[in-house]
């Protein structure tokens, strides 16, 4: 293990808590993979032992909503990250080790897409139908003024910053509808536990108990179809809509038979779906130029083409949302590749 970190206080720090707090000693540690929030992750061996190491620096990352949530999935027998230790003062945790499968390079091998997705929406209904309890007692709520406050990353990053196109009043006028209609349909559905970035890249494929589940610290108590909307149309991967259609609305019949959907028509169902994903994708589109620009965290441009397509796509399938979509073809599609890098 590196002894001296002289420009980086805080891996300085980690690696003492887990070479002599630990007793890891000159076990190597390396990184294990970064996320678009404050936190790092790196892996210990020891022997045959491998672990991961959170590094959440406290002014940044409350390690209280992981501890949290990490406990609740654990209870309801998900496969997620075992805590070993913690110095929840420091904001460090050693977790037990899910491995390095990620399902996005694994979902390249479009045969086993259904296998991977089959798992993934087994525990996600187990998620929603024994953690949705739990989640209304103990988890914040994805209430109007949240889904609202997410959206306003995308006239501010997404369209100010990253665009160059000013809000004027009557294109604050069309967001305004837009938000309501949107805010409006998440109020619609059921409210259960969400995990709130349940997606290829936070999902690792095991050996048993497949899929690990990984990024759950923002979980909240909200609209059914965010998850699955998150899973089915996920930021880096695309699949054919009719095969995403019949993921959807297969996961509808789950839910339904579980008790924790009420019936829902394929036309309400996928309207929520829908109108869910176009909230979601507003909001990243906001939230990856913020990356860039705030953060310094390139790599999320790549993945605006996909996101604004998803957008696209969803508000040209509604008549309430059809003028989202004008804008798009009239302002957003023809600058988003001269946008400035």
């Amino acid at each position: 293990m590196t002894a001296a970190h002289p420009g980086d206080p805080r891996l300085r720090e980690l690696t003492h808590w887990v070479s002599v707090d630990l007793g890891f000693g000159e076990s190597p540690i390396t990184p294990a993979s970064a996320d678009a929030s404050f936190r790092r992750y790196f892996r210990v061996s020891r022997g045959d032992e491998s672990c991961i190491v959170m590094d959440a620096p406290p002014d940044r990352e409350a390690l209280g909503p992981y501890l949290q949530v990490a406990a609740l999935l654990a209870g309801i027998g998900l496969n997620v990250p075992r805590v070993l230790a913690r110095d929840v003062e420091r904001g460090f945790v050693m977790l037990t080790d899910l491995g390095s499968r990620q399902y996005l390079p694994e979902l390249v091998d479009e045969r086993r897409a259904d296998l991977l997705y089959g798992d993934a929406l087994r525990a996600l209904l187990r998620m929603q139908t024994a953690g949705g309890p739990q989640a209304a007692q103990s988890l914040p709520r994805y209430d109007r003024a949240l889904l609202l406050r997410e959206m306003e990353l995308f006239p501010e990053w997404f369209l100010g910053r990253h665009l160059q196109i000013a809000t004027d009043r009557p294109l604050r006028a069309m967001l305004d509808r837009l938000f309501a209609v949107l805010a409006d349909s998440a109020a619609e559905q059921p409210f259960t536990f969400v995990h709130r970035d349940y997606h290829s890249r936070n999902l690792m494929v095991t050996d048993e108990d497949n899929p690990g589940i990984l990024d759950f610290q923002d979980a909240v108590c909200g609209p059914l179809t965010y998850d699955l909307v998150s899973l089915l149309r996920d930021c880096y991967v695309a699949w054919p809509r009719e095969r995403v259609r019949a993921w959807a609305l297969g996961y509808r019949d789950l839910a339904r038979a579980s008790g924790v959907l009420p019936p829902a028509t394929d036309a309400q169902f996928m309207r929520w779906f829908d109108l869910m994903g176009l909230q979601r994708h507003i909001k990243v589109l906001g939230i990856f130029c913020r990356l860039f620009y705030r953060d310094g965290k390139a790599q999320y441009l790549a993945d605006l083409p996909l996101v604004l397509r998803y957008a696209r796509e969803a508000a040209e399938a509604h008549p309430e949302t059809a003028e989202f979509a004008r804008f798009i073809a009239a302002r957003i599609d023809g600058c988003l590749d001269r946008a400035r890098r």
